[in-house]
C-alpha cells in the first residue's frame, strides 16, 4: 500500500491519500480524541503523539497536528497508522456510526433560499475545498447571514476567513442577492 501525501493551505494539516476509498461519500470529523470513539482508524491516528485533529473526506483523511510538534517527527507515524488500519480490515467507522452529509437542517419561511445555499455549497465549494483536504458546511441562515462550518484542513487555517469573506461570501451575494453576510461558526 503506497499512502501519498499533500501540503494543504493550513501549515498545521496534511492531507493522506490512501489509493481507496476512505468513506465514498459524505464526511467525518473528529475534532478530538474523545470524538474519535466512533472511528477506529480516527483512534488510531490519535495515538499519535502531537495529532490534534482528524477528518474523513470520500478518499483522504486530513490530520491536524499541534504548532509545537514538526512533520518530520510524526509523519512517519501517522502514515503507519494509517497502513496499518487498511491491512486490519477494520471498518473507518464503528458500529452504527455513518458519515454526514454535513449540512445541518433548516426548517422555516427562508426554505427556498436555504436549499439555494447548500446547492451552491456542494456543487461550488464543497469540491474546491475538499482538494484542500477540508469541507464547509452550512450551519445556519438568520436575516441575510449565512452561517458555515469550517471542518479538517478548513478549520484554523489562516487563508480561512479569507476564502469565507472574499470567496464565499461574494460567490452566494452574487447568486443569492438575500444573503448579506457570511460567517464562520464553531464546532
Amino acid at each position: 500500500m503506497f499512502i501519498q501525501t499533500e501540503s494543504t493551505p493550513n501549515p498545521a494539516t496534511l492531507k493522506f491519500l490512501p489509493g481507496q476509498d476512505v468513506l465514498g461519500a459524505g464526511t467525518a470529523d473528529f475534532p478530538t480524541a474523545d470524538a474519535a470513539a466512533a472511528s477506529p482508524l480516527a483512534e488510531r491516528v490519535f495515538k499519535v503523539n502531537g495529532v490534534t485533529g482528524v477528518f474523513f473526506g470520500a478518499d483522504f483523511v486530513t490530520v491536524t497536528k499541534d504548532d509545537a510538534v514538526d512533520w518530520d517527527h510524526i509523519k512517519p507515524a501517522i502514515l503507519g497508522a494509517i497502513m496499518e488500519h487498511f491491512q486490519s480490515g477494520q471498518p473507518i467507522m464503528a458500529g452504527e456510526a455513518t458519515a454526514a452529509s454535513g449540512h445541518a437542517e433548516h426548517d422555516g419561511e427562508d426554505g427556498e433560499i436555504v436549499e439555494q445555499i447548500k446547492e451552491l455549497l456542494d456543487t461550488r465549494v464543497r469540491p474546491a475545498v475538499a482538494q484542500d483536504g477540508g469541507d464547509i458546511t452550512f450551519h445556519g441562515f438568520d436575516r441575510g447571514i449565512v452561517y458555515l462550518h469550517m471542518q479538517g484542513a478548513c478549520a484554523g487555517c489562516p487563508s480561512s476567513t479569507l476564502t469565507l469573506k472574499m470567496g464565499i461570501e461574494n460567490l452566494l451575494k452574487h447568486y443569492i442577492p438575500e444573503v448579506v453576510e457570511v460567517r464562520p461558526v464553531a464546532a
